[in-house]
């Protein structure tokens, strides 16, 4: 009769014969774990702090459009250049390739300035678009049209939010399309920045750019 009456218990049954898997599976689970803190504390954060600490010179010369130093340091601190290869993978490295990209458009290197901003990525908008907008002015230097006016776009439509920067960027770009004979692309662009930024310098002259074209022969 006690046998009859056994209770089952078929999640200790599971356990006792899957002992070894288990087992198997937690350890993992702890490593991977420890493994993340571990790389983390000890080797990540340490890294940005350092990576933080080199990049305040940078910053330093990067107002003052000092971009040789930026870029190469000054003997003594570390450009961004250095900071790029040395702390790859930290968001300080991430932001001195946006430096990296403003100085060497400031330095006409055009190709370079388009390789590090196009490599560079943040959540701030407002840099975001300007970032791409200097791809843009990059790309418009070299005379690569058709990208310039893509990023000058990307530019313009990234953050409406600001419309003293969205629509000089569209501008740039309808402005562009006007000076390689684009007309009627370039009104387009114009209405858009009459519509969507009407407060804006450029909004409030739209109608200017836009008659003037429409009246040429």
């Amino acid at each position: 009769m006690s046998e009859l009456h056994q209770e089952k218990h078929p999640f200790l049954d599971f356990v006792k014969n899957n002992q070894k898997t288990l087992t198997y599976t937690l350890t993992l689970i702890v490593v991977v774990i420890a493994g993340y803190f571990g790389y983390t504390e000890l080797y990540q954060n340490p890294r940005e702090a350092k990576a933080a600490d080199a990049m305040y010179t940078a910053e330093k010369y990067f107002a003052v459009d000092s971009s040789n130093l930026v870029l190469n340091g000054d003997g003594t601190s570390k450009g961004v250049l250095y900071i790029i290869k040395q702390y790859s993978g930290t968001q300080s490295a991430n932001l001195a390739k946006y430096y990296a990209g403003i100085s060497y458009y400031r330095l006409n290197d055009f190709n370079k300035s388009i390789e590090y901003l196009k490599d560079f990525s943040t959540s701030s908008k407002q840099v975001q678009a300007i970032a791409y907008g200097t791809i843009g002015d990059a790309y418009s230097e070299i005379k690569k049209t058709d990208d310039a006016v893509s990023y000058y776009k990307k530019a313009g439509s990234h953050f409406p939010e600001d419309e003293a920067i969205s629509s000089e960027y569209m501008f740039r770009a309808a402005a562009l399309l006007e000076l390689n004979g684009k007309a009627d692309d370039a009104v387009a662009i114009y209405n858009d920045i009459k519509s969507k930024y009407p407060k804006s310098e450029k909004g409030l002259n739209a109608d200017k750019y836009i008659n003037r074209l429409k009246v040429q022969p």
